[in-house]
């Protein structure tokens, strides 16, 4: 109780006294369990024991490589959700996944009905959640934890309320520091054979299925040795003492009562409302509801539901040297500016394989802002003559504009270097459940755009995808991981599969006579703009008024 009393006093020196007041109020002295029982478990030892081991090893094999990892681009958010889905209906033995977020929906619920089915078939299945969306609805995905042979801890829980994110941070802002470091991680291992990691998310707005936003994102399946380094890097995460098991923070009692009440009926199947599921077929479950969307045109159109699974076999498989790049656990509790001075995080990785470049470097990221130690590096590069593509979101695409702010700071002097700059497209024409659809046509599915993907190209040789963005969040503040890749097929096919975007479905950012010009993407019938383009005039103001302020560290 003294603790409390002293951080409350404190509480009267706050810039902003009535919020932190109210935040007290709402949680009183919460505080996280002190005495936690953490049983330590580890990857699966023998992974060559397993289908899918025994499969990889055969696909070496017959591939005739040297190299003892393989890997297969996911280009799609179709392909995205059914790899997984299929490394699942694949597992006999393991199964463990990390994420930063884990929404639950239609989407999700059919794959933790598939995971539920491997783990009565004995397959031993752990996630690993970061604590900080799993509040309202998301709140409801934590009864995983009470299914048999399911395993759920959350990584660097927030105590308090659980209602919404709004009162989450309300309850938070007497502790910043611990609310700003997330584990961003994003990985899905089968069987410590095959695994998955990227930029996405679990959600349906991460595959495609989204009725207003929908994620442009990529991921990459890897097999072999890599993985096991992969799952080396769960396991520090897993049996770190920042991951708490849900029991050890919730009954399932208080996890229900999370769980909202239900919205009103559908309406009919003929006449389905904008926005919403129509009512169900006699003879359909709720599985199968019909979802619609509304096109940019105010047409209805019908999300088609994703397929169960892939044949992974099937997939073009290419083996390649490569290394992990991954944040350790413990960045996740160091101070700031240790972390800064240390200059071992996986950005920083990153930004030293980039200065290699010697004459090409495509960087994607939805999060953009350098801060001036990275600006000096990109000033290093350009300086050697290599070009430098940056895509990345425009305000009106961006789900989260205040990191538009700490870009902006920057775009002026990046443009002024030499480096291309395209911002994201928000109002796409075709369907966006990947690049290959960005300012395409006749789609079913027209939706709102946001750029999610991850990736760096170097000299068309070296590919990088991972959960970073090259931001100073992901730099100081959250873990990530990124796999490095040297193959000439990937980098290249992952160029092809850039480029069109570039020309057709994003704004090219250019300086004339000192000020910031949009030219329209290529076919578009739009015109040049001198503004954010697709970006409303309050979007815009409030870019402007707290653009001077807001800390880049946090955005």
């Amino acid at each position: 109780m003294p603790a409390c009393s002293a951080r409350f006093s404190r509480l009267f020196f706050s810039p902003w006294p009535a919020m932190l007041l109210a935040a007290t109020w709402l949680t009183g002295c919460a505080s996280l369990p002190s005495e936690v029982e953490r049983p330590v478990s580890t990857a699966l030892a023998a992974p060559g024991d397993t289908a899918l081991g025994r499969a990889v090893q055969a696909r070496a094999a017959k591939a005739g490589t040297r190299n003892d990892s393989g890997f297969a681009l996911v280009n799609s958010a179709e392909l995205a959700f059914t790899s997984r889905m299929a490394l699942i209906g694949a597992a006999q033995k393991t199964l463990d996944i990390q994420y930063y977020a884990i929404h639950a929906d239609e989407t999700t619920d059919r794959m933790f009905d598939a995971l539920r089915a491997a783990a009565a078939r004995g397959v031993r299945v752990r996630i690993l959640l970061d604590d900080f969306n799993t509040v309202g609805k998301n709140a409801q995905v934590l009864k995983l934890a009470f299914e048999k042979n399911i395993d759920l801890r959350l990584f660097n829980p927030l105590p308090g309320s659980r209602a919404s994110l709004f009162f989450r941070l309300l309850a938070s802002l007497k502790d910043v520091d611990r609310l700003q470091r997330r584990m961003h991680n994003k990985i899905f291992v089968a069987d410590n054979a095959v695994a998955i990691t990227g930029g996405r998310n679990l959600g349906e707005t991460y595959f495609g299925q989204g009725e207003g936003t929908n994620f442009i994102d990529a991921d990459v399946l890897a097999a072999g040795r890599i993985v096991r380094e992969l799952s080396h890097s769960f396991d520090q995460y897993w049996n770190n003492p920042l991951a708490y098991p849900v029991q050890s923070l919730l009954t399932l009692e208080e996890i229900a009562a999370l769980k909202p009440p239900p919205g009103p009926a559908a309406g009919p199947a003929s006449a389905p409302p904008s926005g919403e599921a129509g009512a169900v077929p006699p003879a359909a479950s709720a599985k199968e509801t019909i979802r619609t969307t509304t096109k940019l045109d105010g047409s209805i159109s019908v999300i088609e539901p994703l397929p169960d699974s892939t044949n992974l076999a099937l997939l073009d498989w290419t083996w390649a040297p490569s290394t992990l790049l991954v944040d350790k656990a413990s960045k996740i509790a160091a101070d700031a500016d240790v972390i800064e001075q240390a200059q071992d995080t996986t950005v920083d990785g990153l930004l030293s394989l980039m200065a290699q470049a010697n004459r090409d470097l495509l960087v994607v990221s939805p999060y953009f802002v350098p801060g001036q130690r990275m600006m000096d590096q990109l000033a290093a590069i350009r300086q050697k003559g290599v070009r430098i593509r940056v895509l990345t979101n425009s305000l009106a695409s961006n789900d989260a504009p205040a990191a538009h702010v700490g870009y902006a700071r920057y775009r002026k002097a990046l443009l002024a270097m030499g480096i291309e700059i395209y911002e994201m497209r928000a109002e796409q024409e075709g369907t966006v459940s990947s690049f290959s659809g960005l300012g395409s046509t006749g789609s079913a599915s027209g939706s709102r755009a946001s750029l999610h993907s991850k990736i760096v190209v170097l000299d068309d040789q070296l590919l990088v995808i991972g959960s970073m963005n090259l931001d100073l969040r992901s730099q100081l503040q959250n873990s990530e991981v990124a796999l490095v890749i040297r193959s000439k097929k990937l980098a290249g096919e992952t160029v092809r599969l850039i480029e069109p975007a570039l020309a057709t479905g994003a704004y090219k950012v250019e300086l004339m006579d000192g000020q910031l010009v949009w030219r329209a993407p290529q076919g578009s019938q739009l015109k040049d703009s001198r503004t954010e383009p697709d970006a409303s005039l309050g979007l815009r103001l409030v870019l402007k008024l707290i653009g001077p302020f807001a800390p880049e560290e946090m955005l």
